[in-house]
């Protein structure tokens, strides 16, 4: 129940980013402290997973999410020195720290079939926000047309993570763990 709420709280910072489509929106620098803080927590998440799991198919897909998310973080981080911008913290990327922190203490808790489950709920319900965030709010608030060609080309990886993620949900719930 408590790794509910934490996964909610991550679902609504992210929420609150499509709150902007009705106003002016996120700045590009406010766009990229985002991204980047998004691919920080799940790659934190990860890195927990990979070490607490005892599951090869949990492990496999931890591996993954950590090599992903630290590919998108350095090809944001790239672009924004070659751009000359610097991620500006705002209220979507501090409540989105927040929650990974306390998803992280959360999942710290937990051992066996009960970590691995709660760890793969969040991720997919962290994806399915991710993926309405760059949808509706990221990608076409994007003003520099390098930033959004970023955000475009990394979606399908997310689309990947979360198919990924419900396949192994299934997979869980189908054995048990």
């Amino acid at each position: 129940m408590k790794l509910n709420n934490v996964a909610l709280f991550g679902a609504l910072a992210l929420v609150s980013v499509s709150g902007w489509a009705q106003s002016a929106g996120p700045t590009d620098p406010q766009i990229a402290a985002i991204v980047v803080t998004a691919n920080q927590v799940d790659i934190d998440a990860g890195k927990l997973a990979e070490s607490k799991t005892g599951s090869k198919d949990v492990k496999a897909f931890a591996q993954r999410m950590v090599t992903d998310h630290s590919g998108v973080n350095q090809a944001a981080t790239d672009l924004v020195h070659k751009l000359g911008v610097t991620p500006e913290a705002n209220p979507t990327s501090q409540s989105l720290k927040q929650g990974g922190d306390a998803n992280l203490a959360s999942l710290k808790t937990l051992k066996g079939g009960g970590f691995d489950r709660a760890y793969v709920d969040h991720e997919v319900i962290y994806h399915e926000n991710v993926l309405a965030a760059l949808d509706k709010t990221l990608i076409p608030g994007a003003q520099n047309e390098e930033l959004k060609a970023l955000l475009v080309k990394v979606r399908p990886a997310f689309v990947a993570h979360l198919e990924h993620a419900r396949h192994l949900q299934a997979e869980l719930e189908k054995s048990g763990g």
